[in-house]
């Protein structure tokens, strides 16, 4: 069994019938990091959202592949338990769900390592004093009253916490200062061996910390040049202009 996330000449419209994808293939093997950038509205979160399988989004051509089984029509709750994560961009705080509990049945749904409650409460500490969570987070609601930083770091515990084959990371970098960068990076780095990673950022800074190993700007829902980490540098210096014409 061929193992790696491979996207085939994806085409995604809106419910309300606007294309935003018009093509894209990708494949992304365990282990490895994509970082894809471009202009807003590009396609970069639809591409996300579509391969986790928004209902907002329909593919109307192409398919989305995760180890040999074919995922394009199934839901985002198989699709999570075949291996797929999105960190959003602007998480949403979910009132009178609180997040320890929230991890808890998480973890008992989706890892197949089956943990006692006491190696659960162990690992989520852990996690949490990695990413500088404060005591008081395991009593709070899932996200609610979160700053922005706070719910980038949070989907970040919570990429930790499940370990998906796949997971895609919406703009993880906006919204947190250069100590909270460096804390989702140091996690990232930590778990990301055995992990395929789809960054999705519109900033070079993210580089001092996380190196990817592909690069690739999505343009108008087309990717239009693929390259290594110093192609993003070259976007941080020249900006997507130049693909303007492509």
């Amino acid at each position: 069994m061929m193992k790696a996330l491979k996207i085939s000449d994806l085409h995604v419209k809106t419910r309300d019938g606007k294309n935003i994808l018009k093509g894209v293939s990708l494949t992304v093997k365990p282990g490895e990091i994509h970082a894809i950038m471009g202009p807003n509205g590009s396609g970069k979160s639809t591409l996300a959202q579509s391969v986790m399988g928004h209902p907002f989004f329909k593919v109307t051509k192409g398919k989305i592949v995760l180890d040999s089984k074919d995922v394009t029509r199934l839901s985002p709750d198989k699709r999570a338990k075949l291996g797929l994560f999105l960190a959003y961009q602007n998480p949403i705080e979910v009132d009178g769900v609180n997040f320890a509990s929230f991890m808890r049945l998480a973890t008992k749904n989706l890892l197949k390592e089956k943990l006692t409650p006491k190696e659960f409460r162990n690992r989520l500490e852990d996690t949490a004093n990695k990413l500088k969570f404060k005591d008081d987070i395991f009593k709070r609601n899932l996200n609610e009253g979160f700053s922005g930083g706070e719910k980038k770091r949070s989907e970040i515990m919570q990429l930790a916490m499940l370990k998906p084959k796949y997971a895609f990371l919406d703009e993880p970098d906006s919204g947190l200062d250069v100590d909270g960068l460096r804390h989702i990076s140091e996690v990232l780095n930590s778990v990301k061996e055995d992990m395929g990673v789809i960054l999705i950022t519109h900033y070079q800074r993210i580089l001092k910390y996380i190196n990817p190993d592909f690069v690739h700007v999505l343009v108008d829902g087309r990717i239009v040049e693929s390259g290594d980490s110093s192609l993003m540098k070259q976007i941080d210096e020249q900006g997507f202009g130049r693909y303007e014409s492509k």
